[in-house]
């Protein structure tokens, strides 16, 4: 049976990457994506594995969101690497960033 790993913020840099490494180690990849994001897939793309992951849409900031995807994957590895993260818009907007990284950070960790 192939273990099962999901994937927050599998549409970033380093999301695609760690997906591609795992597809390669013989797991199954599950992801996490931002609702309106869900046709941004140039990285995965590009790495050729966009029809190898299964992906979800889901607002971490919603904690029952992310609860049902956990459930329902049962993954044997969670890697959380969804953030706001943009250095620009984290001084514009201070407290959405620290609100939305601990609060996504918390559903996450309560999820598993």
């Amino acid at each position: 049976m192939k273990k099962k790993a999901l994937i927050t913020g599998i549409t970033g840099q380093d999301g695609c990457y760690l997906a591609q490494f795992l597809l390669g180690k013989g797991y199954q990849v599950h992801g996490i994506v931002r609702p309106k994001q869900g046709s941004d897939l140039k990285g995965l793309r590009y790495l050729g594995i966009d029809r190898q992951v299964h992906l979800f849409s889901a607002d971490l900031a919603k904690g029952s969101q992310v609860q049902k995807i956990v459930g329902a994957v049962k993954p044997d590895e969670i890697y959380n690497l969804a953030a706001m993260s943009s250095v620009a818009r984290s001084f514009q907007k201070p407290l959405e960033t620290i609100t939305f990284n601990l609060i996504s950070t918390t559903n996450v960790l309560e999820a598993a």
